[in-house]
């Protein structure tokens, strides 16, 4: 179980980065032992479909909008692999590191990450420091306390059969996040959760959160201030139940990576802007995303709690 700290003595703005799902492209090369099982089916999809989507310069045109606008910190809710090859993960690794270093960026994978057994131990190799906790100590549920905000990691990423997107959190995990999250209740801190899937029971079966409900009811017993995800490459905005009538902001992005006009929705990212206190926190949402010109512009900003 993660330590808890103390609770920060003086309130200030803490801006949070929210990206997800750049699926780095170009996929690398395969060795032909690499095609072998569930890979397969999704190179032959990157080839006829979502090497077309997603694109390298529209991610750096992304992440350099990020870095301008100076955030706090930058979470990143998975998929920076497409088939989880070994070469991925060293160019996720670099990738990360050009974000930002782990003491400023926080990463939880996605299925495309864990996309075959031996892809939990490649990402730990490489890509490790951006998710272990504040001690340095790997596992989920992670803890990482910056500032005025606490970000609490998940991992849904497991390994699934050919055509099946799911995720899973198991056991482990949820009684993990519960204890996390009532401790940290007291710390005065804003709580953000961060995960891959949605925790959303009406999500289409071959790509559900699959035990969402569990996770609902966690956080309906212990409570969070808002929970981030990725997977569904679209805006999304859904209100959990928390403690004594409260609500929770559960919020998606599109993918990082997402040409205009070849997805739902173009790549795009969000900034949280948080201040407040404890039962009366102010949370502004301002969502920016590439334009059909080129330009990464602001297309939303309201305010999400407060």
């Amino acid at each position: 179980m993660p330590s808890v700290g103390m609770a920060p003595t003086t309130n200030t703005m803490f801006t949070l980065a929210h990206l997800s799902d750049p699926h780095l492209a170009p996929l690398p090369t395969p060795h032909w032992k690499e095609l072998i099982g569930k890979r397969v089916t999704g190179y032959l999809n990157w080839q006829k479909k979502r090497r077309f989507i997603h694109d390298a310069e529209t991610l750096a045109a992304v992440v350099a909008d990020i870095k301008a606008q100076t955030p706090d910190h930058i979470a990143v809710t998975g998929d920076i692999a497409n088939i989880a090859l070994a070469a991925e993960f060293r160019q996720g690794r670099d990738w990360l590191e050009s974000v930002g270093s782990p003491q400023d960026v926080s990463f939880v994978p996605g299925n495309h990450d864990i996309y075959v057994s031996e892809a939990a131990a490649f990402a730990t190799r490489q890509w490790g420091p951006y998710m272990d906790d504040d001690e340095g100590v790997g596992g989920f549920p992670y803890v990482r306390r910056r500032g005025n905000v606490v970000l609490v990691g998940l991992s849904t990423g497991v390994p699934t059969a050919p055509f099946l997107a799911t995720g899973w959190l198991g056991a482990k995990q949820l009684v993990g996040l519960a204890a996390t999250l009532n401790q940290l209740r007291s710390d005065g801190l804003f709580r953000v959760v961060i995960i891959h899937h949605p925790p959303i029971i009406e999500a289409a079966q071959h790509k559900r959160l699959l035990d969402a409900h569990v996770l609902k009811r966690v956080i309906a017993a212990h409570g969070a201030d808002l929970l981030l995800h990725g997977h569904d490459h679209v805006h999304m905005v859904n209100w959990l139940e928390g403690p004594n009538g409260t609500r929770v902001p559960a919020v998606g992005v599109p993918s990082a990576s997402t040409r205009p006009g070849t997805d739902k929705d173009a790549a795009a990212y969000n900034l949280y802007r948080i201040d407040g206190r404890p039962g009366a926190w102010q949370c502004e949402l301002i969502s920016r995303g590439l334009a059909s010109s080129g330009e990464v512009t602001q297309q939303k900003r309201f305010m999400l709690l407060g």
